[in-house]
């Protein structure tokens, strides 16, 4: 990666190609999730957390595009080809055929769908918040599949097991990595 990119620049970057607020945070809650997930795997949670935040660049304005339109866009803003290949394998078997093979990319494809989940669990408490959610809140709304109907339960379980995390621990650190961020995402701590 060029050393002169940064999460300010990639924020940035993602800020330009999504409108949606949602769609913003949902970037940002995945990189919270990478960056958590890049101290227990002792890598690089700057490096993680970028690639986390760009996963869905191209979703906003080219959805019929995802994780192909991505590579020109972060080609064209100085990304290398092994920050490109992370990005785009996380939609392997959905919108791509890059398999995740490095830990890094393993882990963004089993926490991608599963923050999404989170997120709606985090909705329905009365808090509003991931501070207070636990897993067992998570895994009872895991199993109801009207529940985020939209998620999908095979892409964590498979992504899971390739992570090398049972379902319940990739949970709780993604929760854990989630509350990181949860200010920044409208997940924190409010006021009643």
């Amino acid at each position: 990666m060029n050393k002169n990119i940064n999460r300010e620049a990639a924020l940035a970057l993602l800020i330009e190609y999504n409108e949606n607020e949602a769609l913003i945070n949902h970037g940002i809650a995945v990189s919270g999730v990478m960056a958590h997930f890049a101290v227990i795997e002792k890598e690089d949670p700057e490096y993680w957390g970028i690639v986390g935040l760009l996963h869905d660049l191209d979703y906003g304005k080219y959805p019929m595009e995802h994780c192909v339109k991505v590579v020109e866009i972060l080609k064209d803003h100085g990304y290398d080809d092994d920050f490109i290949q992370s990005v785009v394998s996380h939609g392997y078997g959905i919108c791509s055929e890059v398999e995740p093979t490095h830990q890094m990319e393993k882990i963004l494809y089993a926490i991608d769908e599963l923050t999404g989940l989170i997120t709606a669990c985090a909705y329905m408490r009365p808090s509003k918040s991931v501070n207070d959610l636990e897993v067992k809140s998570v895994k009872k709304k895991f199993k109801t599949a009207s529940f985020a109907a939209g998620v999908d339960r095979e892409v964590i379980t498979s992504g899971s097991e390739i992570a090398g995390y049972s379902l319940e621990d990739l949970m709780k650190e993604t929760i854990l990595g989630m509350r990181g961020v949860a200010d920044d995402i409208g997940l924190g701590n409010r006021e009643n």
